[in-house]
C-alpha cells in the first residue's frame, strides 16, 4: 500500500542521514539538507493517504450492532462481538470507528441509567446562567432526602463518563461488568439513595474561532517581525512533536480552547457525613496531591482500596504510601476491579455503616484493625 511505501522511504532517508552524520563537513552539509526536506514532508496528509472517509453511523443499529438479553454487544446478523480490525492495516480509521461506538455507548448507558435504575438527570451547577458552561449528574429520586443512607459512585479518568466503568469491557464483555449499573441496582435493594457523578465531564471544548487564535499569537509585546519568527518556529516545532499523539488519539485535531465547569471544595463537610469509601484500583497518590495529616488519617480510618492483584480477593496487599488499606480485587486486570469486588465493596460498607450505628462513630477499616493489633 502506499503508507507502507511511504514510510519505507521515510525509514531510508533516517538510516541515510545517521550514515551521513558519521561523515565530514560536506556529509554534514547533506544532512541539513534532509533534515530540511523531512521538515516539508506533512506526515499527517501522507498517513491520511488512500484512507477512507471518516464517516460512521450515530446509532447502533446503523452499525449494525445492538446488546442481547445477557448485555453483550452482538452484531445484529452474525451474532459475532465487535471488531476492531474492521479494515485491516487501517489503525486510524479503526480507531476513529471504535471511537464513534463509544459515543453511542456512552448516549446509550445514560439511557439506562434513567429507564432501568430510574435515576433523573440533574444539571449542574444547579444556579448556572444561561450562556455558562454545564455538565450533569444522576441521582435517584430519594437521593437527597434518604436520611439512612447514601451511595455516591465515580468513575475513574479517561473517556468513560457518568455510569461507566470501562468502556472496553462494556463493548468487548458486558454491561454488567463494564457499568455502574450492578451497583446502582443493588444499592436500591438494600435502601441506599443513589448518586452518579460525571467528573470527567467537568469542562467542555470548544473549537477556537479564527479570532480567539488571532487574540493569542497577538498578545505578545515583543516586535512584530520577531513574534512572527518565533511563532513560525514554535507552530512547526509543535507540528512535528504532535504528529504521533494525533495519530493516536485523532479527536484532537482541531484547535480547541477548554472552558470549565465551576466546582467546589468541602473538606470538612464530606468527612463529618461519608462513613467509607471504597477505592477501585485508584491511582490516586497523597504525596503528589498534597494531602494534609487529617485527610491522611481519615482515609486510612474510613477508606479501603480493592487493587488489581493476583492474590484473592480481599487478601490484604502492602503499600508503601501512607494512605489507605489495600486488598486484592482478585483480579490481575485493572478495568475488571470494580466488577470482581463488587461484593465485598457491599459488605464493606454494611459493616461500616453498622458498626457507625452502634457506636456512633466511623468504623476502622479491616487492614486498620490489623496494623494497631500488631503495634501493640
Amino acid at each position: 500500500m502506499y503508507i507502507y511505501f511511504s514510510a519505507l522511504i521515510l525509514l531510508t532517508v533516517w538510516v541515510r542521514m545517521a550514515q551521513l552524520q558519521q561523515g565530514g563537513p560536506d556529509e554534514k552539509e547533506k544532512t541539513t539538507a534532509l533534515k530540511d526536506l523531512l521538515s516539508r514532508i506533512d506526515l499527517d496528509e501522507l498517513m491520511k493517504k488512500d484512507e477512507p472517509p471518516l464517516e460512521f453511523p450515530d446509532t447502533l443499529e446503523g452499525f449494525e450492532y445492538g446488546f442481547n438479553e445477557k448485555g453483550q454487544l452482538r452484531h445484529v446478523k452474525t451474532g459475532e462481538p465487535f471488531v476492531f480490525n474492521y479494515r485491516e492495516d487501517l489503525h486510524r480509521w479503526n480507531q476513529k470507528r471504535y471511537e464513534a461506538l463509544g459515543e453511542i455507548i456512552t448516549k446509550y448507558v445514560y439511557g439506562l441509567l434513567e429507564k432501568e435504575c430510574h435515576l433523573k438527570k440533574v444539571t449542574l451547577p444547579v444556579d448556572a446562567t444561561e450562556s455558562e458552561p454545564k455538565s450533569f449528574i444522576f441521582m435517584s429520586e430519594d437521593a437527597l432526602t434518604n436520611t439512612d443512607k447514601l451511595l455516591v459512585l465515580i468513575h475513574g479518568s479517561g473517556v468513560v463518563r457518568a455510569g461507566q466503568w470501562a468502556r472496553r469491557l462494556i463493548i468487548n464483555e458486558d454491561l454488567d461488568s463494564g457499568t455502574q449499573i450492578p451497583y446502582i441496582k443493588r444499592a436500591t435493594e438494600e435502601g441506599y439513595g443513589v448518586i452518579v457523578l460525571n467528573p470527567n465531564e467537568n469542562y467542555i471544548e470548544v473549537e477556537k474561532t479564527k479570532a480567539q487564535v488571532q487574540l493569542s499569537s497577538d498578545s505578545s509585546d515583543e516586535p512584530a517581525e520577531k513574534r512572527e519568527r518565533k511563532d513560525k518556529i514554535q507552530k512547526e516545532t509543535k507540528k512535528r512533536r504532535d504528529f504521533y499523539e494525533k495519530y493516536r488519539n485523532p479527536q484532537k485535531e482541531k484547535e480547541t480552547v477548554q472552558m470549565y465547569i465551576r466546582m467546589i471544595q468541602r473538606e470538612a463537610e464530606v468527612k463529618n457525613k461519608v462513613t467509607a469509601v471504597a477505592l477501585t484500583d485508584s491511582v490516586h497518590n497523597v504525596w503528589h496531591q498534597e494531602a494534609g495529616k487529617t485527610i491522611r488519617e481519615w482515609m486510612r480510618e474510613n477508606c479501603c482500596n480493592w487493587v488489581s492483584s493476583s492474590e484473592p480477593l480481599d487478601t490484604s496487599v502492602e503499600s508503601m504510601l501512607p494512605d489507605c488499606p489495600r486488598v486484592s480485587a482478585g483480579t490481575e486486570r485493572h478495568e475488571l476491579t470494580s466488577w470482581k469486588s463488587f461484593p465485598s465493596i457491599f459488605k464493606f460498607f454494611s459493616e461500616a455503616i453498622e458498626a457507625k450505628n452502634s457506636s456512633g462513630k466511623p468504623a476502622p477499616t479491616r487492614r486498620s484493625n490489623r496494623i494497631k493489633y500488631e503495634e501493640f
